[in-house]
């Protein structure tokens, strides 16, 4: 990890903060209330779209960054949690570039909350086939996703469906002078069942509540899957203030394949300083809790560590290591209406460093 890049970072953060603060009181990108910088006016009453920057340090893919931007749907009641689009490109060292787009929908007074995604990517990816060492594959995706959810009437509780597309193609010998290149494709078509939890009090930066949900995706050579294979997914994001100043919070996680799942879908452990992919299996399962403390109504400060495993098989249940994550980091409240806090974090795991930019929670799923 650079950590002079870490500090240019903060150091413009904290410049583009004071510049705006030096600019005239009623500029739309001015909180009247504490006259810090904010861009609830600017998003919510002015149309406009946050842009960001996201660097990309995660080893299974190399440097880069993401430039998106997020456009927040005006709505007529400002207590109402507003639609979010948003668009995104990517590109990093190693050659790995995306494209995509999404809608975020909180409809009918919260009661349908839907989520459209499409997108494509020329992805290069270092897998861990072989014990320790990796393996370069390059997966070109696209992805199409629709998804709702329906509130249980006026409780927290929410049922839903899902459902998933995407193509892989995987170039074999392309840079062979002896073998003909050709191309794997592989097709994922699914429908998902969901069941949900929620009482979260903000959708994008949460500080108390929960979320419970599982759902289980199913691939069908029906509906045009190369393979049938399934996938249950469990977590849960627990926030527990304790007082305004420090706020606990617990993420569990766990998640299973089933049937023929080929080898780029089968989880891995995600956590931050973890290189993504490096810990694969049919099973894994994980645990990080994260500690904010909050300095001014504005700033605060984090920290975080967790633990998560990878097993091969059911029949097997080995796991070869216990991985683990520490770091830290900092948020600022940007959009004070929205509820929306942005920062960096950086964290350490078995292998190396890696630093990461967060707009909302670092749990957002």
């Amino acid at each position: 990890m650079n950590t002079q890049k870490l500090i240019l970072v903060i150091i413009i953060f904290l410049s583009y903060i004071s510049l705006v603060n030096s600019q005239n009181k009623t500029s739309i990108f001015i909180d009247s209330t504490d006259n810090a910088l904010d861009l609830s006016n600017f998003l919510t009453n002015h149309k406009g779209v946050l842009p960001v920057i996201v660097p990309i340090t995660e080893p299974a893919v190399g440097y880069g960054a993401v430039v998106a931007g997020l456009y927040f749907v005006p709505s007529k009641k400002p207590k109402k949690q507003p639609d979010i689009i948003a668009a995104a490109v990517g590109l990093t060292s190693n050659g790995t570039w995306l494209a995509g787009g999404g809608y975020l929908g909180f409809w009918n007074e919260d009661k349908i909350r839907y989520r459209g995604v499409t997108g494509y990517g020329d992805i290069a990816l270092d897998f861990y086939i072989m014990g320790s060492k990796s393996v370069r594959i390059n997966l070109n995706t696209f992805l199409f996703l629709q998804q709702a959810n329906f509130r249980l009437g006026k409780s927290d509780f929410f049922l839903g469906a899902k459902y998933q597309l995407n193509k892989i193609i995987i170039p074999l010998f392309k840079d062979s002078e002896l073998i003909d290149p050709i191309n794997l494709e592989s097709w994922n078509s699914g429908i998902s069942l969901i069941t949900e939890f929620d009482n979260l009090n903000n959708f994008l930066s949460p500080t108390k509540g929960a979320r419970v949900h599982l759902s289980y995706n199913q691939n069908l050579e029906a509906l045009g899957s190369t393979k049938n294979w399934g996938k249950l997914n469990f977590f849960t994001h627990l926030y527990l203030p304790v007082n305004k100043k420090w706020i606990p919070a617990l993420r569990l996680e766990s998640s299973l394949v089933t049937g023929e799942s080929p080898f780029y879908a089968r989880p891995f452990v995600y956590l931050r300083g973890v290189p993504a992919l490096r810990y694969q299996g049919d099973l894994i399962m994980l645990a990080e809790t994260e500690q904010l403390f909050n300095i001014t109504p504005r700033w605060g400060i984090l920290g975080f560590t967790g633990i998560g495993t990878a097993f091969d098989s059911l029949e097997n249940m080995k796991s070869d290591e216990i991985v683990w994550n520490v770091g830290g980091g900092f948020r600022y409240l940007i959009a004070r209406v929205l509820g929306l806090k942005v920062g960096a974090d950086i964290g350490r795991g078995p292998e190396d460093w890696a630093f990461y930019v967060t707009v909302g929670t670092a749990w957002l799923k």
